[in-house]
């Protein structure tokens, strides 16, 4: 019987794999490849990687917080670690299905506190960290991408705007130089791209594959390091098969966004992540990746009007489309122009789909925990 229980929950541990290598990819690399600098199978590949390095060091923490600290670790039994993980992966696939970057770590940790809300075993203290960090840290992402979007974009813009030409980036006639069109700027700006995109995959390893596996190695049914590499390569998987829609939806559908953007994006999203995993909580990627997203853009929108107008009421005209505007010129906040604006910024609908499934899949996930934990003897 034991033998049949492991089985099935390294299942439903691939399986958890799986949708958050579905997940997380899009949102690691969306801006990438949205911006045409990064196919979906090289970011496919470079997801499995980085996850892997991400789980293998920082995501020892995670692990830790996940596999013993919400609940005791005696708690995890086999069935119920079988249990906690079949909710996560249910929800992860329903959001997945949708084609939406769902908040992984929000939907584990919801499981397994519905785990210790029915067995009467919840850290509550704990508990409480983990949330206010959920609350506090999409905050920071959009406040500081905010500001950079109002006082600092504009002057990148102008001084570092990095556009992608047609044709090919590097060919090899027969040694490797500059395709006939890319400019030096340009091929500095892709590999900046590209290397933070694999920071970002690097943070969600982090924060992910505790996901996947924390229940498992909580009760001793696997190492920490056989249940990284387990993760690891479930998320690989998930990243080459299922990742495509995410990668649609945050790099097309919510934003079009210029390499500069980006960039940003990815090196606040990514450092905020990364500094959480650091300190044991499981946090979400997409919701702080999301986030950065349009507090950029609304920072940048807004420099319409100043601080004193704002004060006094007046609105500023955003009509949603500030990051791809071109800079050639950088106006006073307060002078930019009313029509600035290009390619939409975000999509309203698109937005409010993703913040829909942010609160659905880990409410999803903690209800049936608990129902499940509570009615029966698992």
């Amino acid at each position: 019987m034991f033998s049949i229980l492991l089985a099935l929950g390294l299942l439903v541990a691939i399986f958890v794999g799986f949708n958050i290598g579905g997940s997380s990819t899009g949102v690691a690399f969306g801006p990438a490849v949205g911006s045409d600098t990064l196919s979906k199978l090289a970011a496919a590949a470079l997801m499995t990687g980085f996850a892997l390095l991400g789980g293998w060091t920082v995501g020892r923490n995670v692990i830790r917080t996940m596999g013993g600290e919400i609940v005791p670790k005696d708690q995890f039994t086999l069935a119920a670690s079988v249990g906690v993980l079949f909710f996560v992966g249910l929800a992860l696939l329903v959001s997945n299905v949708f084609g939406v970057p769902a908040s992984t770590s929000m939907t584990a940790v919801g499981a397994i506190a519905g785990l210790g809300v029915a067995t009467g075993t919840l850290d509550e203290g704990v508990m409480l960290r983990i949330v206010s960090w959920w609350i506090v840290a999409p905050i920071l992402a959009f406040w500081i991408c905010a500001v950079i979007g109002r006082y600092v974009y504009p002057y990148l813009d102008a001084r570092f705007a990095i556009d992608r030409t047609r044709g090919p980036l590097v060919q090899f006639n027969p040694h490797p130089r500059l395709g006939p069109e890319t400019t030096p700027r340009e091929f500095g700006g892709t590999l900046l791209v590209v290397g933070i995109g694999c920071y970002m995959a690097f943070s969600a390893g982090a924060s992910n594959v505790a996901n996947a596996v924390a229940p498992l190695v909580g009760n001793g049914a696997l190492s920490v390091e056989a249940g990284v590499l387990l993760a690891a390569a479930a998320i690989g998987v998930g990243a080459f098969t299922i990742a495509r829609r995410t990668l649609d939806t945050v790099g097309n559908d919510l934003t079009d966004l210029p390499i500069l953007a980006a960039l940003i994006v990815e090196v606040v999203s990514a450092s905020l992540i990364t500094f959480l995993s650091y300190i044991g909580i499981p946090a979400s990627l997409a919701v702080s990746a999301t986030m950065c997203i349009v507090g950029l853009g609304w920072g940048r929108a807004t420099r319409t009007v100043t601080l004193g107008d704002a004060v006094r009421g007046k609105e500023p005209e955003v009509s949603v489309n500030a990051l791809t505007a071109e800079t050639d010129e950088v106006r006073p906040v307060g002078e930019e122009e009313r029509d600035l604006l290009a390619n939409d910024l975000f999509d309203p609908g698109t937005t409010g789909r993703v913040i829909f499934f942010w609160i659905l899949t880990p409410s999803l996930s903690a209800i049936t925990s608990y129902l499940l934990f509570s009615l029966t003897p698992i």
